[in-house]
């Protein structure tokens, strides 16, 4: 199995430097107080021997970001890294079990999958998130709230005919049929991002060369070895 190189010092690479407090948290009661631990994240990173990160796959429905979340996941799992992916459908059934699809909640359903990307990065991890969080707003908050370099976000780019076409859930069809509201593409708004670290041009790309498009990418970065 290969394993990516790793220094534990942290001052070759910002990437591995200690995580700084976020400011962007969101209000708190004033009661509460934070309470630090003895091992810090770069501890975990290092005994893991990775560079932690969260990479956010965001798309419309059937772009593929969840095929691509699980290959990724596969290939990462190969090479020796410790990852984990958050799919936005498998937190509905837990986490965000309480959420329906208005925008007000579309917008914390994409605030509770970036604190628990958070949470798992500075536990040591490579965080696959793939989810639609249809709103930019949305999107750039959660990237506020994880430390620079460590926020990666890649569009799964797949124009709504291709996906309509693919609908494996069948989805569309119903929202087509009025048996679905608020359905992103058809009667609620999906706005793409403006500058994503990576596009992945799904209606072309096969599954495998995705892969190795975001592989190449963390090796560029020095988030995996080259």
């Amino acid at each position: 199995m290969e394993r990516t190189a790793f220094s534990p010092d942290f001052r070759r690479n910002p990437a591995h430097r200690r995580l700084q407090p976020i400011q962007s948290a969101p209000p708190h009661p004033a009661h509460i107080t934070w309470h630090s631990h003895s091992i810090i994240p770069e501890q975990r990173a290092a005994q893991k021997q990775q560079t932690p990160c969260v990479l956010w796959l965001t798309g419309l429905s059937g772009a593929g970001k969840s095929t691509l979340a699980n290959a990724l996941d596969e290939a990462l799992f190969q090479l020796g890294h410790h990852a984990f992916v958050l799919d936005g459908d498998n937190l509905r059934f837990g986490l965000s079990s309480d959420l329906g699809f208005s925008d007000t909640d579309r917008s914390e359903s994409a605030r509770r999958a970036g604190e628990a990307a958070r949470l798992l990065m500075e536990a040591g991890l490579i965080v696959i998130v793939a989810t639609i969080a249809p709103f930019r707003r949305d999107r750039d908050a959660v990237r506020a709230r994880h430390p620079a370099q460590r926020f990666i976000e890649i569009h799964i780019d797949a124009p709504i005919g291709i996906c309509e076409l693919r609908d494996p859930k069948g989805l569309y069809r119903r929202a087509r049929n009025g048996e679905i509201h608020n359905f992103t593409g058809i009667d609620s708004p999906y706005e793409p991002p403006d500058a994503p670290e990576l596009i992945i041009n799904s209606a072309v790309l096969p599954v495998v060369d995705s892969v190795e498009s975001v592989l190449s990418y963390l090796r560029t970065q020095e988030i995996i070895a080259a």
